[in-house]
């Protein structure tokens, strides 16, 4: 297994580019269909003429066999598909331990990172990162954070401590808060907002509020001004993807620096009330694509499309039938035998600077013709930010970060 070299590059956390191999079996709807026309369509990270080529030369193959382009899938096949991975970078900010004992793992998450491996990310992940930093390995998720928001995660070291704590939550015994910054005044007093939720394309990750959609619950309270700002206390009662964030865009108020729900995109609204300027569903996910085409310096993601700047699928559990070649691996490989393989044990060892002589070169690979451009600061960050969960016997808080003004309001009386 591949060892990878992390870097501190002009403040960012880099890896070095590095082979990898993909592997999944045939999904039941690939059945009897090309092996070149599936990866056009299902996994569009790369065009299909790349995959031709990895076709032709065998670093992508059935059972580990080399095929022609034209080969119809059976059942059970094995595909493995051997890439030139590039990772995104990601903040340099360490991952603090708010809590940790022999049942659980509780972190502060700084922005930019996402919680597991998915997509265009790997080492540069919540979970990789403190198997090489602080030896924690085989950490179970109790809960999702989208990959720009801040904040409180909770991990279990056994699977008894993690089935409670998943039982607690699903039985909505645990109460959340979240604190964020949101265009405008907010309304004074406690407001409601019990609009449904519906996922409007698990493949790109991107919801709005719809009369279909799920039930959802969210309050929220003003709990401070900054300029034409305010800072409001978040409390979801239910657990639908990206809640927060659709709410406050259906309440008029999205969070200042959010990529995806505070963009034209929704339309002149920007989704406020649910006006999305006229747009099919269809359209909308079109006018997604495009924009991340234009505007996006990260590339593809997920195997597919990544809306704007983000919310990574990896978040998303009931996805089944939009999965990319990386969360199937995800999935199907346990992650401690993968973590164990490729970190160091016990220590972090430091973040070297960039060595030009440490980078492979893949002539086939469409990242390496490619120059992205690094991230600014204000691309790694979103103003949302989970600040408290407390559960049937147990409480966890993390520090706040700089944009909620800590100085200024007195937390401790919330």
């Amino acid at each position: 297994m591949h060892k990878a070299e992390i870097i501190n590059l002009h403040g960012l956390r880099k890896v070095y580019p590095y082979f990898f191999t993909f592997t999944t079996f045939t999904k039941g709807r690939w059945v009897g269909e090309k092996i070149l026309d599936v990866f056009a369509r299902e996994f569009r990270a790369h065009p299909a003429e790349e995959y031709q080529r990895s076709i032709e030369t065998g670093k992508l193959t059935v059972n580990y066999e080399k095929v022609p382009s034209d080969y119809r899938l059976k059942h059970n096949d094995l595909l493995s598909n051997v890439v030139h991975r590039h990772e995104v970078p990601v903040s340099l900010q360490s991952i603090a331990i708010v809590h940790m004992d022999e049942d659980i793992v509780v972190v502060n998450k700084p922005a930019s990172i996402p919680v597991h491996p998915c997509g265009r990310y790997r080492h540069n992940t919540v979970v990789f990162i403190l198997a090489k930093s602080h030896n924690l390995k085989n950490l179970r998720t109790i809960h999702r954070l989208d990959r720009l928001t801040s904040g409180l995660l909770i991990f279990g070291r056994t699977s008894t401590k993690a089935r409670e704590l998943e039982q607690q939550i699903r039985n909505r015994q645990v109460q959340k808060e979240y604190v964020c910054r949101v265009e405008g005044r907010f309304p004074d007093g406690i407001i409601e907002c019990n609009e449904p939720i519906q996922v409007v394309s698990y493949k790109i990750g991107v919801c709005r509020v719809s009369p279909n959609g799920k039930d959802c619950k969210t309050t929220f309270q003003r709990i401070s001004e900054v300029g034409d700002c305010s800072i409001v206390l978040c409390k979801p009662l239910t657990g639908r993807m990206h809640q927060i964030r659709v709410h406050l865009q259906y309440l008029g108020y999205p969070i200042v620096n959010d990529p995806l729900y505070n963009h034209e995109v929704f339309g002149p609204l920007k989704g406020r009330g649910g006006d999305i300027g006229g747009k099919s569903d269809d359209q909308l996910i079109n006018n997604l694509i495009k924009i991340h085409n234009a505007e996006n310096w990260l590339g593809m993601e997920e195997g597919g499309i990544l809306p704007i700047a983000n919310p990574i699928k990896c978040e998303v559990k009931n996805s089944r039938e939009n999965e990319s070649l990386t969360e199937i691996e995800a999935q199907q490989t346990k992650l401690k035998s993968t973590v164990d393989s490729i970190t160091d044990v016990g220590h972090e060892e430091p973040i070297d600077p960039f060595d030009p002589t440490k980078t492979t070169f893949d002539p086939f690979c469409h990242e390496c013709k490619v120059n992205y451009r690094d991230p600014n600061a204000k691309d790694l960050i979103m103003y949302l930010h989970a600040w408290k969960y407390k559960g049937v016997d147990w409480d966890y808080k993390t520090e706040l970060p700089n944009w909620a003004c800590k100085e200024l309001i007195d937390y401790d009386t919330l």
